[in-house]
């Protein structure tokens, strides 16, 4: 399988050049060249084991990889999962279905993705003989999942960015008490956007990517996405039959990763009616599926921080298939869009999405109403999923439950009277904060490499 650049301008890749790189050369994200059909034994009336179907997924796309060798690889990423379906599909009433994400690791649906991505990173280290430097910026679960991967691992150093005093403090602790040598969470002054938009240009400069052997774990890493596509599967085959057949994924959103990875499966063949985005009060989504303008505006704190992000990496992904893969036509919206700070659809036709838009007021009503009436704990992100929950009562919803409660105490707390804990994140509360605070630009972040990057 070849992967290609969103911009056109880079030359097709194989998935571990795709995968090592993150970002191509010419500024776009790798997509697959074509998008096969899901093999028929894929959606089995029983769900397979988490990672014989996350195999039997990847194998599609993966073609470097010897067969048994990919699922070693897997069968390693996922076997620190505290579930061992890793993915459970909890049933709330008849037509109403939580999809737990958050039995890995760092406790979010990050895990998926960045377990994998560990995971192939140090066998890209065995298999080259290169160390590497591992970039990325977090808005809170990116940041942890990714350190989970590969704390402590030979040949690897990883430096995450995040906006200090936006994320919650269970989610910095989980990066910053670790107690690795490898491992550098790095705490600026802003926003996520400010953090990402630092990361895509030290990126864009081709020469430092070589210099320090760079390696991305943000979601412009393709091989997170596809990670991600999994679960949607195995939610599927985890439905029992009498769920109908209307149905639809309602998936907290901030970078579009996430509901984009659903999107891309169905393209694949996966029967799903709709995907429901759902924003907090950050609601660049929210508006352009309303509206057809993809506009960003100033970043407000709120009580679901993993989403408070205005500009969507993963859209461009998005736009490109819409301009029916026109890498051309990609380039040029995105070249408008860093000149003018916007993109305008005409007509635009949002398809088979939906969307919906929740204030701090309505994740604590939705908190409390998902507890009084189903006797279950929802954290704020997955909160936001359950807005608008019966305006389409005819079908099965299944919500993304994107992170364990216990991550987001206080906001639980304010909601419900109530502080859920989980043993992990307590013993988490007694270890020493060790982080690396840097400028917020740049020429401060290359120079923090520089001096402490592994050579």
């Amino acid at each position: 399988m070849e992967f290609v650049s969103t911009r056109g301008s880079s030359s097709p890749v194989s998935f571990n050049e795709a995968f090592a790189r993150g970002l191509a050369p010419d500024g776009g994200l790798y997509v697959p060249r074509h998008l096969p059909l899901l093999p028929q034994t894929i959606l089995v009336e029983e769900a397979m084991p988490y990672a014989a179907m996350a195999w039997d997924f990847l194998r599609l796309f993966d073609t470097d990889h010897d067969p048994d060798h990919l699922f070693e690889i897997i069968d390693q990423a996922y076997g620190s999962f505290s579930d061992t379906i890793n993915a459970p599909l909890v049933q709330l009433d008849d037509k109403l279905f939580v999809l737990e994400l958050f039995h890995g690791p760092s406790l979010s649906f990050k895990d998926f993705g960045l377990q994998l991505v560990g995971s192939l990173f140090q066998e890209q280290v065995e298999r080259t003989g290169v160390p590497i430097n591992v970039l990325g910026a977090t808005s809170g679960d990116t940041g942890a999942a990714a350190i989970h991967g590969l704390a402590g691992k030979k040949g690897a150093r990883v430096f995450i960015l995040y906006p200090e005093g936006r994320i919650s403090e269970l989610q910095e602790r989980q990066m910053a008490c670790t107690g690795a040598e490898n491992i550098f969470p790095i705490p600026i002054q802003g926003t996520f956007d400010d953090a990402q938009a630092i990361i895509k240009e030290l990126f864009g400069d081709e020469s430092f990517t070589k210099k320090m052997r760079l390696s991305a774990v943000n979601s412009i890493n393709i091989v997170r996405i596809l990670a991600q596509c999994a679960y949607y599967i195995h939610a599927f085959t985890q439905l029992p039959p009498e769920a109908g057949d209307e149905m639809e994924f309602a998936v907290p959103t901030g970078n579009f990763g996430n509901v984009f990875a659903g999107w891309l499966v169905h393209q694949m063949g996966l029967p799903v009616d709709r995907f429901v985005v759902a924003t907090n009060e950050n609601d660049i989504l929210y508006r352009f599926f309303t509206t057809g303008e993809y506009r960003p505006e100033a970043v407000h704190p709120s009580h679901a921080p993993s989403m408070d992000i205005q500009i969507a990496s993963n859209f461009e992904r998005f736009l490109y298939y819409h301009n029916e893969k026109n890498a051309e036509a990609t380039k040029q919206a995105m070249a408008n869009f860093q000149k003018s700070g916007s993109i305008c659809i005409p007509n635009f036709d949002p398809s088979n999405f939906v969307a919906t838009r929740s204030t701090d007021s309505d994740i604590l009503e939705n908190i409390r109403h998902v507890k009084q009436k189903y006797d279950y704990i929802v954290d704020p992100h997955t909160a936001c999923a359950f807005q608008g929950l019966d305006t389409n009562s005819n079908a099965t919803r299944v919500v993304l439950a994107t992170a364990h409660p216990a991550k987001f105490p206080t906001v639980i707390r304010e909601a419900l009277g109530v502080t859920p804990t989980e043993p992990t994140l307590e013993q988490i509360k007694k270890t020493q904060l060790v982080k690396y605070p840097v400028a917020a630009n740049a020429a401060a972040v290359r120079r923090f490499l520089e001096e402490n990057g592994i050579e």
